[in-house]
């Protein structure tokens, strides 16, 4: 045998170990969810509205009682039939308003968030129950999703173009937005567009990295890395995400919705993937109230595998500081981000 027979070789056993271990770590993740199921109590179960072709929206809250009308209305005027959402022991109105809403099932709990993989071991069982052969999207309170043509069609649209190509996976980069002055010092009220206030994101601050394992391409960068992590840039937040999923039981979301598997739902950018349409996630984290809850969150230590080596993260958003600077952009609509690479339309015009 010769030497490339034995690199040859060995790359084989090496891949199906590899795929072995995903195999089994996918099961673990579906398993744990089972056993977490306990941890969620329903306050309103509306599920038997939603209907076989409905698209449904997954999330985890706590405390966002300022950004749910405009979160659930800009997702609602882009198809989304229904929101499958667990209240993670809010002490503002989040539970009573999701409550009232017609189209919103709610769960609470007050087990940890970080405990259940950051919220994901709730929706997983909520995705197993009842996304099973719907599109769904995940998302945050402070995420909005953009998509070619997204002012002029709906998720419908996009996920039936998505089905007659037999794509199962929508990837988007996050777009981390940011105002012109401290970020105390901002104006916004309950219900309004965040975009009003957050007009600003880094340009051109992104960086790749593949992940053969997950066969993933992880994506960094945006104000978070230049401003909080410059100087340890390979712990900056993780900006890539595959939040759309034409779901089946057998699906886990392996990192918040940063990765997925099977592994083959990964493949929504980067060289493996071609060229496919993509999108972006407007984060709009820095309204004015992250300032005092960076106190909260920081005391809590929930949002972070290792919250102390994020405890300069929150120290500096504490002391209200100004992200704009002359690497700043303004966001203009989805044709702007295509031009700059980070959203494309791929095969659907």
């Amino acid at each position: 045998m010769t030497k490339a027979d034995t690199r040859s070789e060995t790359s084989a056993l090496r891949a199906t170990w590899t795929a072995g271990r995903m195999h089994a770590r996918r099961y673990r993740l579906l398993s744990r969810a089972l056993r977490k199921r306990r941890q969620i109590r329903p306050v309103t179960d509306r599920t038997a509205q939603i209907r076989p072709a409905d698209i449904l929206c997954f999330s985890t809250v706590r405390n966002e009682a300022t950004r749910l009308p405009f979160f659930l209305d800009y997702h609602r005027a882009q198809g989304v039939r229904h929101f499958l959402m667990v209240d993670n022991d809010s002490t503002d109105e989040t539970r009573d308003y999701l409550a009232g809403q017609p189209d919103v099932s709610l769960w609470h709990t007050a087990y940890s968030y970080r405990l259940s993989r950051f919220g994901m071991d709730w929706l997983t069982w909520l995705q197993f129950r009842h996304g099973h052969g719907h599109w769904c999207l995940t998302l945050d309170a402070d995420e909005l999703l953009v998509y070619p043509h997204h002012d002029s069609r709906s998720l419908q649209d996009l996920t039936g173009w998505l089905d007659s190509r037999r794509t199962r996976a929508f990837g988007a980069i996050m777009l981390d937005l940011y105002p012109k002055g401290r970020l105390g010092a901002q104006n916004y009220r309950p219900g309004q567009n965040p975009l009003e206030v957050l007009r600003w994101f880094d340009e051109g601050n992104i960086f790749y990295k593949y992940q053969p394992n997950l066969q993933n391409l992880l994506v960094r960068g945006g104000v978070r890395r230049r401003v909080f992590f410059h100087s340890a840039p390979e712990r900056s937040p993780t900006l890539s995400k595959t939040p759309l999923v034409r779901w089946h039981r057998r699906y886990v979301y392996v990192s918040s919705t940063h990765s997925v598997l099977p592994r083959w739902l990964n493949h929504v950018r980067g060289d493996i993937a071609g060229d496919p349409t993509s999108g972006v996630i407007l984060h709009t984290k820095f309204l004015p109230e992250i300032v005092g809850k960076s106190r909260i969150e920081k005391r809590r230590r929930e949002h972070f595998a290792n919250s102390i080596l994020y405890n300069s993260y929150y120290d500096g958003l504490m002391d209200d500081p100004v992200l704009w600077g002359p690497q700043s952009c303004e966001y203009e609509d989805w044709q702007q981000l295509e031009r700059l690479g980070l959203l494309s339309r791929g095969g659907w015009m």
